[in-house]
């Protein structure tokens, strides 16, 4: 009986010192895994954490050892002159007021030997009317030209008369003859021994657009 008793006892703290171990390593078990789910947090924390943008204040521009100061005020020495001038665009108009390229496209070619206004040229000087109807300020100078051939003295007059013709066109439909004026260049600019073509181009009047207000000072 005794020894009954004493198989018991043995058992039962053998029972308890197990569950007593079991109990000690879950403890032991759960601790570790609480520590390293808290390193976990910490870790990915770290890396999501998004960076500060820095405040307007400390990016501001300002003196800098051994450089120059942008925000400084300018030098002393510039001049300015605040009632200077501003820059003009570009003009095609030169120092006599005179423009060649304004109506360059409505040039007036003639026959040679010829002084009348061709039907396929009279479209040219309607336009030209209506840019001088589109600008009143200004006026036209219709030069006579003529190829290469025949005497300086001939050509001048036959470049005259074709100004002339076309002045009167531009007349007959509607253009003050104050808006108008004419000059003779003859062969003075003609290519010399020229081909059909070249002379054919020499024999116009073209119309060169003037503007008083274009005109350059001159010295008195």
């Amino acid at each position: 009986m005794a020894l009954k008793a004493l198989r018991l006892a043995t058992r039962l703290h053998n029972r308890n010192h197990t569950d007593t171990l079991s109990f000690l390593f879950m403890k032991l078990a759960s601790k570790n895994f609480c520590l390293a789910v808290a390193t976990a947090v910490l870790v990915l924390t770290g890396c999501t954490k998004k960076p500060e943008r820095p405040s307007p204040a400390s990016t501001l521009i300002g003196p800098q050892p051994g450089g120059a100061n942008i925000n400084s005020a300018p030098p002393s020495n510039v001049d300015f002159n605040p009632n200077a001038p501003l820059l003009q665009p570009r003009s095609d108009f030169d120092p006599n007021g005179e423009n060649r390229v304004a109506l360059q496209g409505q040039t007036v070619y003639f026959d040679y030997d010829q002084s009348a206004i061709k039907a396929s040229e009279r479209e040219k000087l309607k336009q030209a009317k209506e840019y001088l109807d589109k600008n009143p300020t200004h006026r036209l100078v219709l030069e006579g030209r003529c190829d290469w051939r025949g005497t300086a003295e001939y050509n001048l007059g036959l470049g005259d008369r074709r100004a002339n013709a076309t002045k009167k066109y531009l007349q007959s439909i509607g253009v003050a003859v104050d808006k108008l004026e004419t000059r003779s260049k003859g062969s003075l600019e003609a290519v010399k021994n020229a081909d059909e073509a070249t002379m054919a181009k020499d024999r116009r009047v073209e119309l060169i657009v003037v503007n008083p207000s274009a005109a350059a000072a001159r010295p008195l």
